[in-house]
């Protein structure tokens, strides 16, 4: 079976003042339709500008992604995306925060699936609220209605959850695996919490220090519907301590390479 999202030699360098930054490097991963993938690394490994090349938002500088065997050159409707922020216009309720892709593209909503989206997320008679009276969780929950109202079949993630508290943020994490299991949408997640990314993927990808590669992946062997129990489990603590130390050891590895490289770089003592 053809991988639903395939990342082929994905490098991406961004010119700067200072001269060229290479942030990934030859990054290759398939990603099959109905997978929960989870993005791992050190900061500023590249996990971001991966997710974004994904999205189509971002061009590579070489290698390419697919959407069903399909080059991804621009932003595509079959992929929607979470970001970071729930970035709700200010001035618009909540219908109408939704309903904005629609106008732009001059569609009309399936206002049908819309209101079952908001009711499995908990906002149902919350459409006429402003993002001001909304706190943050419902916020990133109506971002996450606004991305599946188009029905689309690859749901990108970018630590969508990082500023919430801890038991919103483990909320949340129900929530998304309750919709994928209704719907098994395929969905890509960066995550910063090796936690979150063993209790939501199939797989978790382990990037290296910039310029980000693809380091490891590990397959997660437990079943779903998965209990927040799991995660006190020895197999979950043992997962997670490999993931962390896989993380620890190329960014060691990476301070050695450059203080070595410095070393030589100094004149040699008299």
């Amino acid at each position: 079976m053809p991988p639903k999202l395939g990342v082929k030699g994905a490098t991406k360098v961004y010119s700067t003042r200072s001269g060229d930054l290479l942030a990934i490097d030859r990054c290759s991963l398939d990603i099959m339709e109905g997978e929960i993938v989870s993005i791992v690394g050190p900061s500023g490994c590249g996990k971001t500008t991966l997710l974004w090349s994904m999205s189509g938002l971002h061009g590579l500088s070489a290698g390419e992604v697919q959407l069903d065997g399909v080059p991804v050159t621009g932003p595509n409707p079959d992929i929607s995306m979470v970001f970071q922020d729930a970035n709700l216009l200010p001035w618009r309720n909540l219908d109408a925060n939704i309903n904005f892709p629609f106008e732009i593209k001059g569609i009309k909503p399936d206002r049908i699936w819309v209101d079952e989206l908001l009711n499995r997320v908990g906002l149902e008679g919350f459409g006429g609220r402003f993002p001001r009276e909304l706190s943050g969780g419902m916020q990133q929950r109506a971002a996450l209605v606004r991305a599946l109202s188009f029905k689309p079949s690859v749901l990108l993630m970018d630590e969508p959850f990082g500023a919430l508290d801890a038991f919103t943020r483990e909320e949340m994490n129900r929530l998304v695996e309750e919709i994928w299991l209704d719907t098994k949408i395929t969905i890509v997640l960066i995550t910063h919490s090796i936690e979150e990314a063993i209790f939501l993927s199939d797989r978790v990808v382990v990037l290296s220090p910039r310029p980000g590669r693809v380091a490891n992946i590990h397959t997660v062997p437990f079943a779903r519907p998965r209990s927040p129990e799991i995660m006190a489990t020895k197999e979950v603590f043992d997962l997670t301590n490999a993931i962390k130390q896989e993380i620890v050891g190329t960014q060691q590895s990476r301070y050695a390479d450059r203080d070595a490289a410095m070393a030589e770089s100094l004149p040699a003592a008299q």
